[in-house]
């Protein structure tokens, strides 16, 4: 099993973290068509629609930004599904056209300003070209006729715009190739429709046209074409319906719409739609021009549209409307002599009854009134009128003059519709000498509810009167301000409730439901007076809302420091009172005062018993708000440095080092960190190695913390935990994991390549040369080599050793290269800054061993490549032609101003003999010696 013993090494000197903001760059991965770098700082990313987007969003900073993803479109925020993501990376799935727009990467970590960067996604697509046909305006016929002049016009949906086309039958159409024919675009639809013009119709204008539209392959989108045949037949649409309009059904019937095509060439189609994209029933069956709508319903009436297009001329369009057969909502109110200001009924005066019907079709409603179950006929005591039937919703009254004894008697009301199909409605109004107006009252002592939060209470109006009418419940909107134009709404989200027994029931009440209510009597299914009114106030009370509810202090011992609690809202807010405890052990009482809305508990000195959860309970009638303070000496958590490189440089095969680097949050808000628990787990095992890193003198905020690991297992990846630990005890711990990638030499003091491992000390092949290097050893030569040149063993005379190589047989050619890159090194900061340097910038040996024998030998060159904001490349050192059968060493000295790497450059030379090779690589901070000590060629020899 591969494990990792885990070293630490305590970088000497610890400095302080110039902590810039984060910085953000967009990189982009997936199946882009094309990238256009920085025009003006905007980028354009193209896709096709349908493919896979995926953009990354690379930060730097500390403490590690977070990372939001948006988009907007047309200067609004687009809010479509997950507009918004946080994480790295933005990867959409099939996207489609209206996914386009710029989105942005956000970078935060609450230092300085946020980092900001966009990238706009072009989508492109190609839909189908439509083909419509037009006449001239004014001379349109049933049928095309000569000397008529028609417009073919091509219209595809695209991004970018299209190219048309045009082709009648074989012959491919363009303006100037047809005298007959002109070929424009509109000028306000540039790019988006193409028109073909057929002046004067000759008969060879009779035939297939085709409309070619085209991106010009951009994206790998194909070209699409679309077709029409145009003949003597040719014709817009028209249609008929076969059906009574309006339609009248009765509920339950089964209904078909029947729309038929008596003209058009091609046949067009047939649809059905309802206005304003209301949606068909779904219980239709459509087949072609026929719709059948089964069980019909009331909600089923209304208009209903018959569409026709065949892409020649304008769509055709017939409507009709369904009328369902229905009596609703029934209402009576009686009317006290209107000729006396009493609302009560009388003998010897008028008394009206009215009676309200909404009825489809509205024609067919017909009234009849009944006297104690027998026909009543209007008569000159005894007036029975009828509103018109054009009116909806339709009245009937009865006026009953100079009232007697002998009309007291219960009265109905009949309304139905003349031909059936849906039951009568009968309403009885009892007219007596106890039939009264309603009066309201509300019962003694209920017109002030106090209640609590979560309770349910009764509102209650008392409602007398004969006939007892339907009580309606609002709420009065509080008198001023900007508030008092707006609707107060009930509980329940309406702006009027109906109760029939004066009652109004709130469950769960909040805070938001005080106020006042009103009852009032309806205007029907009663007395026809003015409506009487009661009004109730509502009183929630709730316990205190307080701030903070919950929060964590961190405090080193010996500190003073106060804890102050907020009262924010409460009602009611008079007589309230403050508890502080630290757990169960009381601390002070205390009763608030007008003038205050926050309490204080101070803490002079913090000692150990001092630590744990004190809280502040604030009360009142309803209850009590608290607040709790976590007091504890616990260690904020450490901020891992990300911005470093991944991986450092090992002189083994097999495994790699990792520069661990943080700074610790707020390190002076509790006791001096005395050490850090490090713990380390190979990812997919379930074993921690652990140890203890202890800390001399004080942390700094800011102060950047150096270790590394090293002997970790190369590819895999390892999770780190860090826990800071004070004399209180352990801390906030963090964890990140530490993943495997090409590694850097972070300070470069000594780098070394044998060429043993197969990862090659990472060097790799330029991909911009004519042919790569080859690791080789003497032992694994192949029988086909080619003789008198190349060495036969390492440079060490090892037949096993491995070194690089240039095979130079076929195919290569005279004056081919192959470059073969070093890591890329990051540059020795402290030798930098030291004094020795003149230049300000570390000098570096830079030492090979090469063999170059054979008559064919070309030659070899060394670069220096230097990675600042170019990349630039600079000659260190060349040799050229025959050196003899025998290793040599090279050294030459390197100035490197910013990251680099080295290049080793092999030319072929003019035949097969021209093998050259490099062994034992070797950089080393200073200025080469010559001759080299022995001991650095006794370490290179056991290499």
């Amino acid at each position: 099993a591969s494990h990792a013993v885990v070293y630490v090494y305590i970088s000497p000197g610890l400095r302080k973290l110039n902590i810039p903001p984060p910085t953000v760059r967009i990189v982009h991965s997936g199946q882009a068509c094309n990238v256009e770098e920085e025009r003006y700082s905007e980028r354009v990313y193209t896709i096709r629609e349908g493919e896979t987007l995926e953009l990354q969003c690379l930060v730097t900073g500390h403490p590690r930004p977070q990372i939001r993803w948006t988009k907007t479109a047309g200067g609004a925020s687009d809010r479509q599904g997950d507009s918004s993501l946080h994480n790295e990376t933005l990867k959409i799935d099939n996207i489609s056209r209206h996914q386009g727009g710029r989105y942005y990467c956000k970078a935060e970590n609450g230092l300085g300003s946020p980092a900001i960067r966009s990238i706009r996604v072009d989508v492109y697509y190609l839909d189908d070209p439509v083909i419509t046909v037009h006449q001239s305006v004014g001379e349109a016929k049933e049928q095309f006729y000569f000397e008529r002049t028609v417009f073919l016009r091509c219209v595809a949906n695209s991004n970018p715009p299209v190219h048309y086309t045009w082709r009648r039958g074989r012959e491919a159409l363009t303006q100037g190739s047809d005298s007959g024919v002109e070929i424009y675009e509109p000028f306000f639809t540039q790019g988006e429709t193409k028109i073909l013009k057929l002046k004067n119709l000759r008969p060879q204008d009779y035939a297939e046209y085709t409309c070619i539209s085209s991106v010009r392959n951009v994206c790998g989108i194909g070209d699409k074409s679309a077709h029409f045949s145009l003949n003597n037949r040719t014709a817009p649409p028209s249609i008929k319906l076969l059906l009574d309009d309006p339609l009248v059904v009765n509920p339950g019937e089964t209904i078909t719409l029947v729309c038929v095509a008596s003209g058009g060439d091609p046949p067009p189609t047939l649809r059905w739609v309802r206005p304003g994209g209301e949606e068909l029933p779904r219980r239709s069956v459509i087949n072609g021009g026929t719709l059948t709508i089964p069980a019909v319903t009331v909600d089923d009436g209304g208009a209903y549209s018959c569409m026709a297009s065949n892409n020649v001329g304008n769509p055709a369009k017939k409507s009709t409307t369904i009328l369902v057969r229905g009596l609703r909502k029934g209402r009576f109110w009686i009317t006290p002599d209107p000729y006396h200001n009493d609302d009560n009924i009388q003998i010897g005066r008028e008394v009206k009854i009215s009676c309200q019907v909404e009825a489809t079709p509205p024609e067919e409603l017909q009234f009849s009134w009944l006297k104690n179950g027998r026909p009543l006929r209007s008569s000159e005591r005894m007036v029975i009128t009828h509103t018109d039937t054009d009116v909806s919703p339709g009245t009937t009254n009865l006026d009953i003059i100079d009232l007697k004894f002998t009309d007291f008697g219960t009265y109905t009301c009949v309304a139905s519709l003349r031909n059936g199909g849906t039951p009568e409605i009968s309403i009885d109004v009892n007219i007596s000498s106890t039939t009264v107006p309603p009066e309201l009252t509300v019962p003694r002592g209920r017109s002030h509810l106090i209640a609590q939060e979560g309770d349910t209470v009764d509102l209650q109006c008392l409602v007398s009167g004969k006939p007892k009418p339907i009580i309606l419940w609002s709420r009065v909107e509080e008198s001023g301000g900007a508030a008092a134009a707006a609707v107060a709404l009930m509980p329940d989200g309406s702006a009027e409730t109906e109760s029939y027994d004066g009652v109004l029931r709130i469950s769960n009440l909040t805070r938001e439901m005080s106020g006042t209510y009103r009852c009032q009597t309806s205007q029907y299914n009663g007395f026809n007076v003015k409506p009487r009114e009661a009004l109730i106030q509502l009183v929630v009370q709730f316990p205190p809302t307080v701030e903070p509810v919950y929060t964590e202090i961190r405090q080193a011992l010996g500190r003073a420091f106060s804890l102050t609690c907020r009262l924010l809202r409460a009602h009611p807010a008079r007589l309230l009172r403050y508890e502080w405890k630290l757990g169960s052990r009381l601390l002070t009482v205390g009763q608030f005062s007008d003038q205050r809305d926050d309490t204080n508990y101070l803490v002079r000195a913090l000692n150990r018993e001092g630590y744990g959860e004190y809280t502040c309970d604030i009360t009142n009638e309803a209850g009590a708000g608290r607040c709790t303070f976590l007091v504890t000496g616990k260690a904020y958590a450490p901020e891992f440095y990300y911005d470093t490189y991944s991986a450092l440089w090992e002189n083994q095969p097999r495994v790699y080092g990792f520069k661990l680097q943080w700074t610790q949050m707020e390190p002076n808000a509790v006791d001096r960190i005395l050490a850090y628990r490090l713990g380390i787990r190979q990812m997919g095992q379930s074993r921690w190695w652990e140890q203890e890193i202890p800390m001399e003198g004080t942390i700094q905020k800011g102060e950047l913390l150096t270790y590394n690991l090293t002997k970790l297992v190369k590819p895999d990846s390892y999770l780190v935990r860090l826990t800071p630990i004070t004399r209180y005890g352990e801390g906030d711990a963090t964890e990140r994991i530490i993943t495997y990638s090409a590694p850097v030499n972070p300070h470069l003091r000594e780098f070394r390549c044998g060429f043993e491992d197969e990862a090659m000390c990472l060097f790799s092949q330029d991909k911009t040369d004519e042919f790569d290097w080859t690791r080789h050893s003497a032992a694994t030569r192949d029988t086909k080599y080619t003789p008198n040149t190349g060495p036969s063993s390492d440079h060490t005379g090892s037949k096993q050793g491995f070194y690089m190589y240039i095979e130079t047989s076929r195919p290569r050619l005279d004056g081919d290269k192959a470059r073969l890159l070093s890591p890329i090194f990051n540059m020795n900061s402290k030798s930098s800054s030291s004094s020795s340097s003149a230049t300000n910038n570390p000098t570096y040996c830079f030492a090979f061993y090469y063999h170059m024998y054979g008559k064919h030998i070309g030659a070899l060159n060394v670069f220096l490549r230097q990675k600042g904001q170019t990349v630039s490349d600079t000659s260190v050192w060349s040799l050229t032609g025959n050196q003899g059968d025998r290793w040599r060493q090279a050294k030459v000295n390197i100035h490197p101003t910013t990251a680099f790497q080295m290049m080793m450059e092999g030319v072929r030379g003019s035949g097969i003999e021209g093998d050259i090779a490099i062994d034992d690589v070797t950089i080393e901070e200073g200025e080469c010696k010559d001759p080299p000590p022995k001991s650095l060629i006794l370490h290179i020899s056991l290499i």
